[in-house]
């Protein structure tokens, strides 16, 4: 049997076999590794943007409003208390997440309340 299909092949498919693998490899990178690298560069970028009262979602399901930024994690606010976590593990942003337009329209309200309580 194994004569057979050994018989079968052209001499010149190895050449098309180097083909086929390379294309594979093509297609791996821009559907698996190039949207990855992408996430993780929004990831990183979305974690750096974020500051003092941002209400986020943890990767724990945790919800919390960021109390403070330091150089390797945040403090959130919680209704148990203060806790800290890395910053790999804030998931979302909850306000923009559940309320969209609406919480960015909340949160410059509460700007400009803040910005009126410091002046007095």
């Amino acid at each position: 049997m194994l004569t057979i299909f050994l018989q079968a092949q052209p001499q010149g498919s190895s050449s098309m076999m180097l083909i086929m693998m390379g294309v594979m490899f093509v297609g791996f990178y821009f559907l698996m590794i190039r949207p990855q690298m992408r996430k993780q560069k929004q990831e990183k970028n979305f974690q750096e943007t974020l500051k003092v009262g941002t209400r986020v979602v943890l990767t724990s399901g945790l919800h919390g409003r960021i109390a403070q930024v330091q150089d390797d994690g945040f403090v959130i606010e919680t209704l148990s208390g203060k806790l800290k976590f890395e910053k790999a593990a804030v998931s979302r942003e909850f306000t923009e997440a559940r309320f969209g337009d609406k919480a960015k329209a909340a949160d410059k309200t509460a700007e400009k309340k803040e910005i009126e309580t410091e002046k007095k």
